[in-house]
């Protein structure tokens, strides 16, 4: 299937309270297809119109995608100073509690209204790679707690990132790269790979008041998948630079990732490909979803692709080191760590 009515959503723009948004309609990618070709051209339209798209059959089952979300619920139900204990680190792992971050400050009146929790690549204290900023040990909830976490999350992050890559092939394609430019040791071959769990508690957002479940962003890396449940939240706006801007939204489709296009690609393919505004607003439910946020190493040097630039359309960006890159973005948007500290003295 090539369209889909469908997302996580959100907005940027001091819009009026609640308004009519139209449900978007976003090309869908079918990763078990043979005809590549046909894939490659849908995927490129839809970066070029609005870069989100839905991936279905993914190989990722849907009785596995139900545990990881019924995990991320478990957890969420924990009291407030169990989760507490469990508070994101300087490596972004852990707990991100409500109001931590605050992703559109020019519009918002303070961070969302969402809680979340980090796992990303799992390395060893002792080991010299565990020094770099987004690398290192997680931080698990005790086994006692909640058994059988860590082994799903952990699985997950695994399935997560070989569709990230399958999806990267694709996109290499679309950009006349080499199928497996994106596989290359100081890419997505020691990646920073990011899984972020994330629950709205059923706030109503009010976007004339600054109210969001998420503020309106573009996200900062290469690409995000999406997994939500049923509930209806996400919008993007398809032309960032729109004054008001306009919101659809995105509707979750069962079984499917929707993914995203983040800065880091928009600087690689020189804007040809562009990462798109998003939010999310509340409408009075409970809202879950499983966001898997794929980067390069933190080595890779992020520069103009050869494929995207010529005499007439130079490199816009200057080339930057990915781990320099992602810790200044992550450092504008999360609430400083000593905020926390403060509160227990």
């Amino acid at each position: 299937m090539a369209k889909q009515s469908g997302g996580d959503g959100g907005g940027g723009g001091g819009d009026g309270a609640f308004e009519v948004a139209k449900v978007s309609n976003l090309n869908c990618i079918d990763l078990s297809s043979s005809d590549l070709h046909q894939s490659v051209a849908l995927l490129k339209q839809a970066c070029l119109d609005c870069g989100f798209f839905y991936v279905i059959n993914h190989g990722i089952s849907r009785e596995f995608m139900e545990e990881v979300f019924e995990q991320s619920r478990r957890f969420f139900d924990l009291p407030a100073a169990e989760k507490m204990k469990l508070l994101r680190n300087e490596k972004h792992r852990g707990y991100t509690p409500l109001l931590d971050e605050l992703l559109d400050p020019g519009n918002q009146l303070h961070g969302d209204y969402k809680e979340g929790y980090y796992i990303g690549v799992e390395v060893p204290e002792d080991d010299p790679e565990a020094q770099k900023p987004f690398y290192g040990p997680n931080v698990w909830p005790a086994s006692e707690i909640l058994p059988g976490w860590r082994e799903t999350m952990e699985k997950y992050h695994q399935k997560a990132l070989e569709v990230a890559k399958s999806v990267a092939r694709i996109i290499a394609l679309a950009l006349d790269l080499e199928i497996d430019f994106f596989d290359k040791p100081e890419m997505l071959g020691k990646s920073i790979a990011t899984l972020r769990l994330l629950h709205y508690g059923g706030e109503v957002s009010d976007p004339s008041q600054g109210l969001y479940g998420a503020g309106a962003h573009s996200d900062y890396g290469l690409i995000t998948l999406l997994a939500t449940d049923d509930v209806l939240g996400l919008q993007i706006c398809k032309d960032k630079d729109a004054n008001p801007c306009v919101w659809e939204y995105v509707a979750p489709v069962k079984g499917a990732f929707i993914v995203n296009l983040g800065d880091m690609l928009e600087r690689w393919s020189n804007c040809i490909f562009k990462s798109t505004l998003h939010r999310v607003l509340g409408n009075g439910q409970q809202r879950y979803s499983i966001a898997y946020f794929v980067e390069p190493s933190h080595d890779c040097l992020v520069e103009c692709l050869p494929s995207c630039k010529s005499d007439d359309n130079p490199p816009k960006f200057p080339p930057i080191k990915c781990g320099t890159y992602l810790s200044q973005r992550y450092s504008d948007t999360h609430t400083d760590l000593n905020t926390y500290r403060a509160g227990q003295t």
